[in-house]
């Protein structure tokens, strides 16, 4: 075997395993006093301009954006004939929308309570949903749906999506800045950790060229 090919686990195994450190960093330390702080640093209640950006880059985030962007994914890598790909992109979207939710649920962390919240939230606050499910749509869609010699610039793209995204939920007071970097770490974790094993286990899934 290559030197390459078997540093490619190692390396794997480490990236998952500082993604899930960062998960838990958030979630043991956070609503402190530097995340109280950040907070306030990020909130746009007293700037209109900024609010207005805020509240429009938001809904991007919204399940009625994300839901049908799975769909219409998973769609174009069926019409493209892959098919393992579009199943795989919808079982990551749809578990890791339950798993976020599972964890608001079990982890029980209240919303901050500083400052108005100016769009209305009615859920837990750790993880924050906008930033996991945009981070494991996004990502996943760079990785499963475009060609190899564009996968940089989509992956990138992906995580400017994502970060602007998880970026307006402190800016409206509706999340500790440590549920948004929570959200990320646990959407980058999920996604890649299920494409990861699910490589290993099978072809690759990813389209390699403009005639596959």
């Amino acid at each position: 075997m290559e030197p390459g090919r078997r540093r490619r686990p190692v390396l794997a195994i480490g990236g998952l395993t500082a993604l899930a450190l960062l998960w838990l960093g958030t979630m043991v330390g956070g609503t402190g006093p530097l995340d109280l702080a950040l907070l306030r640093g990020l909130y746009s209640g007293n700037e209109p301009a900024v609010r207005s950006a805020a509240l429009l880059v938001t809904n991007v985030g919204e399940w009625q954006v994300l839901v049908p962007l799975t769909l219409a994914g998973a769609a174009w890598l069926l019409f493209r004939n892959h098919p393992r790909a579009a199943s795989l992109l919808v079982a990551i979207a749809f578990i890791g929308r339950a798993l976020v939710e599972l964890q608001k649920w079990g982890i029980g962390r209240l919303r901050p309570e500083d400052l108005r919240h100016l769009v209305p939230v009615k859920s837990l606050s750790f993880p924050s949903a906008h930033a996991a499910n945009s981070m494991i749509l996004f990502l996943s869609l760079a990785l499963l749906a475009s060609p190899k010699r564009h996968r940089a610039a989509a992956v990138t793209l992906a995580l400017a999506a994502t970060f602007a995204v998880g970026i307006t939920r402190p800016m409206l007071g509706v999340h500790w800045p440590s549920d948004v970097v929570g959200g990320w770490a646990f959407g980058a974790l999920w996604a890649l950790a299920v494409l990861w094993m699910a490589e290993r286990a099978g072809s690759p899934l990813r389209i390699e060229g403009r005639g596959q």
